[in-house]
């Protein structure tokens, strides 16, 4: 079977003062991104669609559910690392904003401070298993996040850095699963529906 994994698109910037959960919706940017995704995978037509409880994933879904007539599979195990955090900067903001925050949470791993990365390797990988053996035979498309397509690739590939993959909005993995139990890749990180952007 075929796996996609599509990272959400571009969300807008939440910071909560109450520590209530940051859980944003897409930007416009990332609407119009969410539409282009939707497009560029609907010759594809995946048998089954699901999505990450978090807004920005079932926002990125939404079009191409629409476009097929099919509903968008809830999954909590393909979750974000940081979904509980008060705040949600995108990166390459952070990153030009306050480059000194950026390189902290990135080079200095507090972007994942606290979180079981172990854990959240094996809750990924368990639940993407359970689809690929709910749908044997058939294309499905997950979309998530950056952190839950690096820890499923790095599973796949063998590789322990969280975030070896820099993958970008709307950024497309694809993955095959044998009835064996092999796993490979067979492309990571598909931009090109956002080309012309």
């Amino acid at each position: 079977m075929e796996l996609l994994l599509v990272r959400h698109g571009l969300p807008e910037r939440v910071e909560n003062e109450d520590g209530r959960p940051a859980d944003p919706p897409l930007s416009t940017e990332g609407h119009d991104q969410a539409a282009r995704v939707g497009r560029w995978l609907e010759s594809e037509a995946p048998g089954a669609l699901y999505a990450s409880p978090l807004r920005r994933a079932q926002e990125t879904a939404a079009p191409l559910a629409g476009t097929l007539g099919l509903d968008v599979g809830i999954e909590a195990g393909i979750v974000e690392l940081d979904h509980q955090s008060d705040y949600y900067i995108p990166l390459e903001t952070l990153k030009a904003e306050d480059y000194e925050r950026w390189q902290a949470l990135i080079q200095r791993g507090e972007l994942y401070a606290g979180v079981d990365m172990e854990r959240f390797r094996r809750d990924v990988v368990d639940c993407i298993e359970a689809l690929i053996a709910k749908h044997a035979g058939q294309r499905i498309a997950i979309f998530c996040h950056g952190g839950v397509i690096n820890a499923w690739a790095g599973h796949v590939l063998g590789i322990a850095d969280p975030f070896f993959l820099d993958v970008g909005y709307t950024g497309v993995s694809r993955f095959l699963a044998a009835s064996s139990g092999e796993r490979s890749v067979r492309s990571l990180n598909e931009l090109a529906h956002l080309r012309d952007a």
